[in-house]
């Protein structure tokens, strides 16, 4: 009876993982909050055996080969692209390509991550402005250490039509990756030489 029970959570947990992977190719970003919804919509909403975020990463590569196919291989090389491009930009903030674009599961809905350093964020900021390139302030909360969560400012703009987001470190976090929402490990980035 027990493996009965236990083949049937295994089976809500994939059905979970599978429909919160459906609802971030919809455009939701927020793991957590793409789980409670699929839980709630599979009518399991107190289930405690929530799938990993890995899992539903995982299941989101599958749900976009299998639906979104030609069109988002397009869309990522056209995003990896410009990632490239802003990076040539911000050379001399020795920028890393971070986050969707660069582990392939981005969407039409993504943008690019790239992390930037600077002795000061206003550095990058005069950069923007003497380059006359429109941008938005933003700041983006990362975690380092298990409970050590910080706040940097970042900037947000467009390169073409894709849009980017660029957090600003110090310079003594470049050896220091934040740790990634997906598996709780240091963050993957990539110089523009290694970038896809």
């Amino acid at each position: 009876m027990a493996r009965r029970h236990g083949n049937h959570d295994e089976r809500m947990r994939l059905l979970i993982a599978q429909e919160a992977a459906r609802l971030m190719a919809g455009g939701l970003r927020d793991y957590g909050m793409a789980k409670r919804k699929a839980a709630a919509h599979l009518g399991a909403p107190g289930t405690r055996n929530l799938p990993s975020n890995t899992e539903v990463e995982a299941e989101l590569a599958s749900y976009q080969r299998l639906f979104q196919g030609e069109q988002r291989l397009l869309g990522l090389r056209r995003m990896r692209e410009a990632a490239l491009e802003a990076m040539r930009f911000f050379e001399r903030f020795q920028p890393r390509l971070a986050g969707s674009v660069l582990s392939g599961t981005a969407g039409s809905h993504s943008d690019v991550n790239l992390h930037l350093f600077a002795a000061a964020p206003e550095e990058v900021i005069l950069h923007l402005i003497d380059a006359e390139i429109p941008f938005e302030d933003a700041e983006r909360r990362l975690r380092f250490e298990r409970d050590n969560w910080e706040t940097f400012p970042a900037v947000r703009f467009l390169a073409g039509e894709v849009p980017i987001e660029a957090v600003i470190f110090p310079l003594t976090r470049q050896h220091q990756a934040p740790r990634s929402p997906l598996d709780g490990k240091p963050m993957a980035r990539a110089k523009c030489s290694d970038a896809p």
